[in-house]
């Protein structure tokens, strides 16, 4: 199809904007996290006051990578590049890294309750769902 008769469904739009929208929320979540200073974290819970302690370099750097590549992400899919579909992989993988430090490591479904997981349960599911969405717009020719 030639680009002249592609046509752009709203949703297109409107998915793509609470994308990034969604991402923007994680990056402001991600500098509230490195932004926090030792006085804030005194004043914290035992439970969630540990995890900021304890936080390794590596998880903060996939927390890092899953915010920037997903906000990135979601500017080229307003852009529509084809370039939204890798950036939105990578932020999937930052997102499993951070994780997989959160539940595996420091065991945050015993230290916070089994209700801990489902804001990254809903995490994962949008960032599958955009990897999703972005190829489904590329196969459509929505993507350039």
């Amino acid at each position: 199809m030639s680009e002249e008769t592609v046509q752009i469904p709203r949703s297109f739009w409107i998915i793509s904007s609470l994308a990034l929208v969604w991402n923007l929320i994680g990056v402001v979540r991600y500098v509230m996290q490195v932004r926090i200073t030792e006085e804030m974290v005194r004043t914290l819970p035992e439970a969630e006051r540990v995890f900021y302690t304890d936080l390794p370099i590596w998880a903060t750097s996939a927390f890092a990578v899953a915010v920037t590549a997903g906000a990135i992400g979601s500017v080229l899919l307003l852009l529509r590049s084809i370039w939204a579909v890798p950036l939105f992989l990578i932020s999937l993988v930052g997102v499993l890294v951070q994780m997989y430090h959160a539940f595996a490591i420091a065991r945050a479904m015993l230290v916070l309750g089994p209700t801990s997981a489902i804001v990254p349960t809903l995490i994962i599911t949008i960032g599958a769902g955009l990897i999703w969405y972005a190829r489904y717009a590329k196969d459509n020719g929505w993507l350039r």
